[in-house]
């Protein structure tokens, strides 16, 4: 567990550090995205998107599993 906060403090450190560079350079994220070609509109059309994909395969999948694991919960040998 202490890796990992450590990870994230060390992510977060460096974050900030190269936002304030960018910042002094007068660099904004838009002005970033902007020459990815990409604007946040285009970012949250994709995510939605994704969500629009990804959602009915979950609802799919979980058909199938849920239920098998509810089979080997109950068919597994008693604990103790």
């Amino acid at each position: 567990m202490f890796q990992f906060l450590a990870i994230i403090v060390k992510i977060s450190l460096a974050s900030v550090l190269l936002g304030a560079a960018l910042s002094a350079f007068d660099i904004t994220a838009a002005d970033l995205l902007a020459q990815a070609g990409l604007t946040p509109e285009r970012i949250s059309q994709m995510v939605r998107d994704a969500f629009a994909w990804a959602l009915p395969n979950m609802v799919l999948g979980s058909i199938i599993i849920v239920p098998l694991w509810c089979v080997s919960l109950l068919l597994r040998p008693p604990r103790g």
